[in-house]
């Protein structure tokens, strides 16, 4: 053992033993989609005298996590995103007509003189209508002059009363605390201190209120929130004209009830928000859909990986297995890294988890690929020095389809919306865990089993020591792929064109995400077919509903503008002829944010096109990126136009499938592309379509194997991964297969037809890395390090 394998060996096993602590004795931060919940995003609004910037939506976050305190959620999380959101989850909640009650009270909290009885009908609009631009015009009474800037609300008891401007706000109130009176028989009250100068404003408004007489509505002061009347107390007779009232001497008190004073004390401390605030994204996730998740994806995980394990191990025996081994390893390692990094694991996040698998076996296939091409050129080489210049001569390839795929991860991360996010995170971790169980772990298992004289004299035991039967099937028939390139781009054409007539005559059906609107699945305990459940929801009111069916006969219900009371009706009508209906699945999205999400999925895409081109342009010629990124177009399209076909939706997960692809589709044509300037670096006076020939033909192995990897784990995903994840799953399978083919037939030509016009030389001789075939061609004379030159 040499002592970089052990220092590799020794660096395997320390942080395997760490990660397996870690995964022992932490637990993994679940998402509201995996543990259930309710995730409600804010957006704070300007007003004519306050920005919504990042100073006071930090401020309304605070007052908003009072008042979420008071509802006795279990664990809530309120965050600023950006520089005026705020995001609020709070598991286990199901029903968040409260939540968002109390949430997404819109105005500040005021105090007002009332005026009078009004003439008018009172300026209240329906719920979820409300006008913050409206211009009240109240008229108060004959017998009192209403302020114009004032306002004409009802009262607790319905009645309208002629309100003067606001004379104090929310801000200047220090404490409002429920007490119950046991001893003076008044039972609950409401007390009220106040801050130092509003203490002031107020003795001078009640002060003002008292001038007139016991009974008078003048005589008392309405606290406004919301333009609703919560509370409009009468100043008590003992409270002489222009004394007022101090502030820690000032109590509501009335016909209260325990939970009716904790209320209005609540809604007096907390009412004072900064800012407006408007819900513009709400989701809740059932507890038992979040479960089955797991326990689907851990399900495909495990199916999936042991499919991927036997295949490699069938195709590379014993070294294949050790990779098994490694990819093992890159679970438990992964798995760690997310745990310790405290990330929150989402549904498409832990998707990403399982996708990774299936990936992470591909710098071992590249690897021992390279090592079988070294094995065949040189058979009486030593097995350890072939593998050698496997990982030596597989790192180029290795580390720029790594960097693609970080940035199609990166991209999901600074782009992607809510959960989509989770999904770059976990990819970005499972590509960095990849690179270590393959360059770090397997080599070190392979080289020290290489190192063994019975691996050595027995070749056919290790795997790579005899080429496979593709690489062999394919040197037997040699095909003449690219004589004529231009037949491969029309074919490629004309699926682009089946694709996009897809897309212009089905359409394509985006989701509730990126068009707004309320999508909510049921379960029922009573089965319910479609149509039924369409007239139910007609006759109660809700004909524009879509239903459709969803999982194992559950209804999916989607609309436009639906507020919590709305969808509470519909599901009572639902209920009527399903019996117990029970809420799986719960999203509304605004307008404006669906706008704004759709927006930046086109801003995504293109930003995605853009950098994968800027970093091919980088690292190969100009030529080899515009075939590379013309070739992920053509994916994108095709994945699309699929969807389109199939009638399938085109949401947030959507999305991240394809971005996903589009990192797959370039990690793909990098290979390619790596081998082309390889071998035509070393042969620049061979025609690039006999050299591309050759590289397709030496990387269609490592395409083939690298692919069913994720074609397994893809394939468990579709089966046991739900409704949730078989959309992702679909698109990915697709992906895969159109990316495998672009690479070759579709990259491949285009590169070749732009390097005929191009006027830039080949590319100059690579430095060589090893002993490989082009030493025996050139004379080259770098040495293998464990060569010792000597020959027969």
């Amino acid at each position: 053992m040499t002592r970089a394998t052990a220092v590799r060996a020794v660096l395997a096993v320390a942080v395997l033993l760490v990660s397996v602590y870690i995964s022992l004795t932490m637990s993994p931060r679940l998402g509201l989609d995996l543990q259930g919940g309710t995730r409600i995003v804010l957006q704070a609004r300007d007003t004519d005298t306050v920005e919504a910037d990042r100073e006071t939506t930090d401020r309304t976050l605070e007052v908003l996590r009072q008042r979420i305190d008071s509802l006795g959620v279990s664990e809530p999380t309120l965050t600023r995103s950006g520089e005026d959101r705020i995001i609020v989850e709070l598991p286990d909640v199901q029903d968040p007509r409260q939540a968002a009650e109390v949430i997404g009270r819109t105005a500040q909290l005021t105090f007002h003189a009332v005026e009078g009885p009004a003439v008018e009908e009172p300026d209240e609009k329906p719920s979820g209508s409300e006008d913050p631009t409206a211009d009240p015009s109240p008229t108060a009474d004959p017998g009192s002059t209403a302020d114009p800037d004032g306002l004409t609300l009802s009262d607790e008891q319905g009645r309208a009363l002629a309100l003067g401007p606001a004379r104090l706000s929310g801000a200047g109130v220090e404490d409002a605390t429920a007490g119950f009176d046991a001893q003076g028989g008044a039972g609950w009250s409401v007390s009220l201190e106040f801050r130092k100068d509003a203490g002031q404003d107020w003795k001078r408004l009640t002060g003002e209120a008292a001038c007139h007489p016991a009974g008078d509505d003048r005589r008392r002061v309405a606290i406004v929130l919301d333009e609703k009347v919560i509370s409009s107390p009468q100043v008590d007779p003992s409270v002489g004209c222009k004394a007022g009232l101090p502030s820690g001497a000032t109590q509501i008190t009335g016909s209260f009830s325990a939970d009716e004073a904790r209320d209005l004390a609540l809604l007096i401390k907390g009412g004072a928000l900064p800012v407006p605030v408007e819900i513009v994204e709400q989701r809740t996730v059932g507890p038992t859909l979040g479960a089955a998740a797991i326990d689907a994806s851990a399900r495909a995980a495990l199916i999936g990986a042991a499919a991927t394990a036997l295949f490699i191990t069938i195709v590379y025996r014993l070294f294949g297995a050790l990779a098994a081994v490694a990819l093992g390893a890159y679970g438990v390692i992964s798995y760690a890294a997310l745990v310790a990094l405290g990330v929150t694991l989402t549904l498409p996040g832990l998707a990403g988890f399982v996708l990774a698998i299936g990936m992470a076996v591909d710098a071992n296939v590249l690897v021992f690929e390279r090592a079988r091409e070294e094995c065949a050129e040189r058979p009486k080489r030593s097995l350890r020095s072939a593998l050698t210049t496997g990982f030596t001569k597989a790192w180029s390839a290795v580390a720029d389809s790594n960097a693609t795929t970080l940035i199609a991860a990166g991209l999901l991360f600074f782009l992607g919306s809510g959960p989509v996010k989770g999904f770059g995170v976990t990819l970005a971790i499972g590509v960095i865990a990849s690179m270590f169980s393959a360059l770090v772990i397997a080599r070190a298992l392979t080289e020290i089993a290489a190192s063994t004289r019975f691996v050595s004299d027995y070749r056919s035991v290790n795997g790579i020591a005899r080429p496979g039967a593709v690489r062999s099937w394919l040197v037997r028939k040699d095909p003449q792929l690219f004589r004529k390139p231009v037949r491969w781009l029309v074919v490629s054409v004309a699926l682009v064109a089946v694709a996009v007539a897809g897309i212009v005559v089905r359409g394509v059906d985006l989701g509730v995400e990126f068009t707004g609107g309320r999508l909510v699945e049921y379960s029922t305990s009573r089965p319910v077919d479609v149509e039924t459940a369409r007239d139910t929801l007609a006759a109660a009111g809700f004909g524009d509903a879509e239903v459709t069916t969803a999982g194992d006969g559950d209804l999916s219900v989607r609309t436009g503008k639906l507020d919590n009371d709305g969808e509470h009706a519909l599901r009572t009508a639902l209920a009527e002829e399903g019996g117990e209906t029970t809420k799986v699945r719960d999203e509304l999205i605004g307008p404006s944010l669906g706008d704004e999400l759709r927006r930046n999925a086109l801003i995504a895409l293109g930003v995605a096109v853009a950098v994968q081109l800027a970093y091919l342009a980088v690292r190969f010629r100009w030529t080899f990126a515009v075939a590379s990124v013309g070739g992920m177009v053509h994916d994108v399209i095709l994945v699309v136009g699929a969807f389109a076909w199939l009638g399938r939706p085109v949401d947030g997960i959507f999305l991240a499938a394809l971005l996903t692809v589009i990192g797959y589709s370039v990690n793909d044509s990098v290979v390619v592309f790596d081998r082309v300037r390889e071998l035509w670096g070393a042969n620049r006076r061979t025609p690039l379509d006999t050299i591309a020939r050759r590289a397709v033909l030496q990387t269609v192995p490592r395409t083939v194997n690298t692919g069913m990897g994720a074609l397994f784990i893809l394939a468990a995903l579709a089966v046991l991964g739900g409704d949730s994840l078989a959309d992702f799953a679909l698109a990915l399978l697709i992906g895969v297969c159109v990316g495998t083919w672009s690479s070759v037939f579709t990259a491949v030509p285009g590169a070749i037809l732009l390097e005929r016009n191009a006027k830039a030389p080949p590319p100059a001789p690579g430095k060589q890395k090893g002993k490989g075939a082009a030493r025996g061609r050139q004379g080259a004379s770098r040495r293998d390090p464990l060569d010792n030159g000597a020959r027969v």
